[in-house]
C-alpha cells in the first residue's frame, strides 16, 4: 500500500482494498496501493469458510488513484496526519529494506464490520507504488480474524493461506537492489511459517520506506478501523539501521474531521514504537 493519505486494502472475494497514506501539513493524507488494488489472487486457494465466505457480499471494488498530496507537501515534514496510516514514514534518500516485527494484536468486536492491517514496505508515501507485506484484522459477527498478505501495487495483493492468530509475532521485511529486484518477506516465527516472495521492476522508485498500522477502504472510502488496541512495532530498521536514525516522518491517522482514530507513540532505542486505536 502506498501511504497516499488514505491506507488501501485492495479485496479478492471481498477483501477490501488497502490505502496507502501521504503525509502532508495539516492535510489529510490518502495512500494509493490500498485504495486502488483489489486483493485479486491468494496465495494458495482460502476454503469457503476463510476470507471469501466471511466477506461475501461486500462491495470492495477497485478504488481510483484518488486525491493525493501535492508534489513538495508530502517532504521535509517530522508530522503528518492521514485518514487511513498510523506509524513512520522515512523519505529522505533512496530505500533498499525495512523491517520490523510485532505481536499480532487481536480486536474488540463490535456488531459492525471492521478492519485494520500492518505493515513494511518501500514507496507510497511520495510515490505511485507500494511494495509491501504484513497482516490484516476483520472483524465481522463479533469475532476477529487474522490474514497474511503481500502487495506490489499496482499489482494486485495477494494473501496467503496460512493460519494467523493474536499474540502470534510476526516478521516483515522488504527489501530491494539497484536492478531492481525485490524481496518481500513475512513470517509467523510463532507458528512457524515464512514466505518469501521475489519480484523485480526497475522502474519503481524506492523513495520511501514504511511502518504502518492502516484502516483498509472501499469504493465508497475508507473503512471503519477495528479497535485492536495497542499494536508494537519492534526491532524497526531502514536500510540496515535504526527506524530513528532515518529521520523519519511520525504519521497519525484521523478521521475527515481531524478526530484521531489511532497515534503513534515516539520512538524507543531508535526501533520500537506503538500505535494506539482511538475510534473507528
Amino acid at each position: 500500500m502506498r501511504l497516499r493519505l488514505i491506507p488501501r486494502i485492495a479485496a479478492r472475494a471481498g477483501l477490501p482494498a488497502r490505502r496507502s497514506a501521504r503525509a502532508g501539513l495539516c492535510a489529510l493524507l490518502v495512500p494509493i496501493s490500498a485504495l486502488s488494488t483489489v486483493f485479486a489472487l491468494f496465495a494458495a486457494p482460502v476454503s469457503a469458510g476463510g476470507a471469501a465466505a466471511a466477506l461475501s457480499g461486500l462491495d470492495f471494488s477497485p478504488h481510483a488513484a484518488g486525491a493525493r498530496l501535492h508534489p513538495g507537501a508530502a517532504h521535509g515534514l517530522k508530522f503528518a496526519t492521514s485518514t487511513n496510516w498510523a506509524g513512520y514514514a522515512a523519505h529522505s534518500t533512496k530505500y533498499t529494506s525495512v523491517t520490523a516485527t510485532w505481536r499480532e494484536p487481536g480486536a474488540s468486536c463490535g456488531s459492525s464490520t471492521a478492519y485494520a492491517s500492518f505493515w513494511t514496505g518501500l514507496d507510497g508515501y511520495a510515490s505511485s507504488s507500494v511494495e509491501q507485506t504484513g497482516t490484516l484484522v476483520l472483524c465481522s459477527g463479533g469475532r476477529a480474524t487474522q490474514y497474511a498478505w503481500y502487495e506490489m501495487y499496482p499489482a494486485s495483493p495477494v494473501y496467503f493461506n496460512n493460519t494467523v492468530a493474536a499474540g502470534d509475532t510476526i516478521v516483515s521485511r522488504v527489501t530491494s537492489t539497484s536492478s531492481g529486484a525485490f524481496s518481500l518477506y513475512l513470517a509467523d516465527t510463532t507458528r512457524g511459517w515464512s514466505h518469501t516472495i521475489n519480484q523485480t521492476n526497475s522502474s519503481l522508485a524506492r523513495s520511501s520506506a514504511e511502518v504502518i498500522a492502516e484502516a483498509p477502504s472501499s469504493s465508497s472510502g475508507v473503512l471503519p478501523l477495528a479497535n485492536f488496541g495497542t499494536v508494537t512495532f519492534t526491532s524497526s530498521k531502514v536500510n540496515g539501521g535504526s527506524l530513528g536514525a532515518s529521520n523519519p516522518t511520525s504519521i497519525t491517522m484521523v478521521t475527515s474531521s481531524g478526530t484521531t482514530k489511532a497515534s503513534v507513540s515516539g520512538i524507543s532505542g531508535g526501533t520500537s514504537f506503538s500505535s494506539t486505536w482511538h475510534h473507528a
